[in-house]
């Protein structure tokens, strides 16, 4: 696996996001995140958005962070959010997502970030397990959906 850097609205983050959305969706039934999210929310230093692609230069993982800081929506100064954490379905349980995790949680850290948080869902227990068995642990919610009940969130120091 390669990972690289790559903008937001690069073409294999789009195909990989559309991805993402459409098994929201199918998990909740609202027609995925509704979280706005900008292109430039993950230039650097500020953020950043990584792909993994295969030995054959196909993308297949992704995710990305976001420097959040004290907004009244529940962040704290330092924050860095996780968002869109994905493994196309064919590549999933190989260990990816925890590498991209892994990659993304360094790169956070090296920029000056000092604590990672994500909001997931009830009907994604993969997530849960993951961020649970990384260090991760339930925190105040935050975001987007920090009213929904089936909203968690968690965080972990970097």
């Amino acid at each position: 696996m390669i990972i690289r850097h790559v903008r937001f609205d690069h073409p294999d983050a789009v195909k990989l996001n559309d991805e993402v959305q459409a098994e929201y969706h199918l998990r909740y039934g609202d027609g995925g995140d509704a979280t706005t999210l900008d292109a430039t929310d993950f230039d650097p230093p500020r953020g950043a958005y990584l792909i993994a692609y295969d030995e054959n230069d196909r993308p297949v993982a992704t995710g990305g962070w976001r420097s959040q800081d004290d907004n009244g929506e529940g962040n704290e100064d330092g924050d860095a959010e996780l968002k869109r954490m994905y493994v196309v379905e064919g590549m999933r349980g190989r260990g990816l997502a925890r590498r991209m995790l892994t990659a993304l949680e360094e790169d956070a850290r090296a920029a000056g970030r000092v604590r990672m948080v994500l909001e997931t869902g009830t009907k994604q227990p993969e997530a849960i397990a993951l961020y649970t068995s990384s260090g991760y642990a339930p925190c105040g919610k935050f975001g987007y959906y920090r009213e929904y009940e089936e909203s968690r969130c968690f965080a972990k120091r970097l």
